[in-house]
């Protein structure tokens, strides 16, 4: 296969997936797709070396995250309009939903980002801790922090839904 065929099988490979997953990180579906779209563009050039990584799909989500990271720096904000990017995706936004995201958009950018990967991307530990750099008892370490926030910061719904 050549270089071109190759990256534009990887990219239809992985695009999808990374962009639910910098759309759950963000909170933002059209700011997932341009992060995205942005990391991709860097992979083009580099393609001939990062087509030997073990997981070339890892760059591209570092790159992705760290360029989210960089706007929401930049902006001052985390997530713009949520019900509107994500409307054409996801049709009609439940009750639930809404919540769950208001939730995930209160919690800290680490433990979000663990969440999401572990629950969303349906990474292992150790995938996380290798996608991050980061020791795999701190990533068990963000996902305990980030389920107990969310319990506190779900719970108001459980007791509205139970008087229901």
């Amino acid at each position: 296969m050549d270089d071109d065929a190759d990256f534009a099988a990887f990219y239809a490979a992985c695009r999808p997936r990374l962009v639910t997953i910098l759309a759950a990180l963000t909170g933002n579906l059209t700011e997932a797709e341009d992060v995205v779209q942005e990391a991709f563009t860097r992979a083009l050039p580099r393609w001939g070396r990062l087509r030997e990584y073990d997981d070339a799909e890892a760059w591209v989500y570092r790159v992705a995250s760290n360029l989210a990271r960089s706007r929401w720096r930049r902006s001052l904000r985390v997530v713009t309009d949520y019900g509107a990017d994500t409307h054409r995706a996801a049709g009609e936004l439940s009750p639930d939903r809404v919540a769950l995201v208001a939730a995930l958009r209160a919690l800290p950018l680490d433990q979000r980002e663990a969440l999401v990967l572990f629950h969303i991307a349906d990474l292992s530990v150790d995938d996380i801790a290798r996608r991050l750099e980061l020791p795999a008892g701190t990533v068990k370490a963000r996902l305990s922090r980030g389920r107990r926030a969310m319990a506190q910061l779900l719970a108001p719904l459980d007791k509205v839904t139970a008087h229901d």
